[in-house]
């Protein structure tokens, strides 16, 4: 509600006050301000007190079919189980060197469970090429810090730690991967294919391989292992804001059975006070940021390691006007703003649309947003976490790894060698909707898989 309707309600309150504790007839016309009252907190857009209470029913009405859907969420959520491995289970640990797959081992030592620590190498900026961008003796070293801190808390827990390497591995399945895609000019998400390809694949088929007395494979993750007549979901976690089943969408439904998360029903505060609790000596430790295991870097500069730069010219959509010049199209991502250069402005302008054949970046702003925004959205992939009868109708939707959520409607769903193409609508318009990108999908709370986006636009 805008400042200036708080102001006109002030004062109307004020004028009603007055007019019946100092008149004698005052109450008569504050009925009449008290109707203008409901006009203003009732009427968006102008109409009769009739529009007002007629809105204000329809309102009613919204709220009651959206509390009963939130109950129908709650029942199916009750009917599902919180998935636990049994008791005295062995369990593979992934040890990251931070404070939540700290906690996750603590949690999961305190319950009696029988422990063997993990710690994967995953990149090594020498023997990829890491050669133009110039890095920090902390970011040389971090992989190292990150070792030497799982190893004080596997210590400190009385668990062994081995250290296993997938170097190659990463190279071949994410790193190529995510390098091919940019050269298509979409944006790929390294941390899922990370997820999809290593934690969840390569590293457990090692475990299960290498110690079949294994039983399963916990993580510090944000996300939640739901089971019920032996169907095991994905769902979301406790804490909306940590929630990571974004990153989780693509790994295969196989595994689900396999995998446990022990921060399933915890806030991060609770986590770090948890941590402090118990002496964890990663407590204070600060989260890690940027591209899964090879951390935080400038983006452009990162990626010019391995792409080559090609500048050309950066152009409004709307009018075809030249306003600036980049340093490759490649190197930029939808809905950007920073590191366009583009200062003295009238309005910020955002990318909109990247042209790899004639090498152009085309920017907008805000006051033509059919450049920026996309309500359809489809894609050729997706990968199916749960049963295909749930991918229908409405759901929820992702289109970025946060805590922001859209609603939208399943158009059409087709299975084709394997394949399932999802196309859906969202109920709202959503800024830089970006090819390459996950979108993922969502039902009573559980994650029902994702997806590439492999086209999106904005239709009346």
């Amino acid at each position: 509600m805008s400042s200036l309707k708080y102001k006109i309600i002030g004062l109307l309150l004020f004028i009603i006050i007055i007019f019946v504790f100092v008149w004698e007839w005052g109450w008569i016309i504050s009925v009449f301000f008290a109707l203008i009252l409901i006009y203003v907190l009732f009427s968006k857009k102008g109409g009769t007190i009739f529009d007002a209470i007629k809105m204000f029913k329809s309102e009613q009405k919204e709220l009651k079919e959206e509390q009963m859907e939130e109950d129908k969420e709650n029942i199916i959520q009750i009917s599902l189980n919180d998935f636990k491995p049994k008791k005295g289970a062995k369990i593979a640990i992934a040890l990251s060197g931070g404070v939540d797959s700290a906690t996750s081992a603590y949690l999961l030592k305190k319950a009696g469970y029988q422990l063997k620590a993990f710690f994967m190498v995953n990149w090594d900026s020498t023997i990829n090429s890491e050669l133009n961008y110039i890095l920090t003796d902390d970011e040389v070293c971090q992989q190292t810090k990150d070792y030497i801190d799982a190893k004080k808390v596997a210590d400190f827990l009385g668990i062994e730690l081995i250290r296993i390497n997938f170097i190659k591995q990463y190279w071949d399945l994410v790193f190529q991967k995510f390098l091919r895609e940019i050269k298509m000019g979409i944006t790929p998400n390294p941390d899922i294919f990370c997820n999809k390809y290593i934690k969840f694949k390569e590293f457990t088929d090692y475990i299960f391989k290498n110690y079949p007395e294994i039983e399963y494979v916990a993580t510090g993750h944000y996300a939640a292992i739901k089971e019920k007549n032996n169907q095991f979901f994905l769902a979301q976690a406790i804490d909306n804001f940590k929630d990571q089943t974004y990153f989780l969408s693509e790994i295969d439904q196989n595994i689900l059975s396999k995998i446990y998360f022990p921060l399933a029903n915890f806030k991060k505060s609770e986590v770090r006070k948890m941590a402090l609790k118990a002496n964890l000596p990663t407590a204070t430790k600060k989260d890690s940021t940027g591209i899964c295991f090879i951390g935080k870097r400038n983006f452009p500069d990162f990626i010019a390691n391995y792409l080559k730069e090609k500048e050309g010219d950066i152009v409004d959509q709307k009018t075809n006007k030249v306003l600036g010049r980049h340093r490759g199209v490649l190197f930029y991502t939808l809905g950007q703003r920073k590191g366009l250069n583009l200062g003295g402005q009238e309005y910020p302008y955002f990318v909109s649309k990247k042209d790899i054949k004639k090498n152009i970046l085309y920017v907008a702003t805000e006051k033509n947003p059919e450049y920026l925004y996309s309500n359809y959205i489809e894609t050729e992939n997706f990968n199916l976490l749960a049963s295909l009868e749930l991918l229908k109708d409405d759901v929820w939707i992702k289109t970025r790894h946060s805590e922001i959520i859209y609603e939208a409607t399943i158009l059409d769903v087709t299975k084709k060698n394997d394949k399932i193409k999802v196309i859906l609508k969202t109920k709202e318009d959503i800024k830089a909707v970006t090819p390459g990108q996950e979108v993922v999908i969502y039902k009573h709370k559980l994650c029902l898989g994702g997806g590439q986006i492999s086209k999106n636009e904005l239709k009346i």
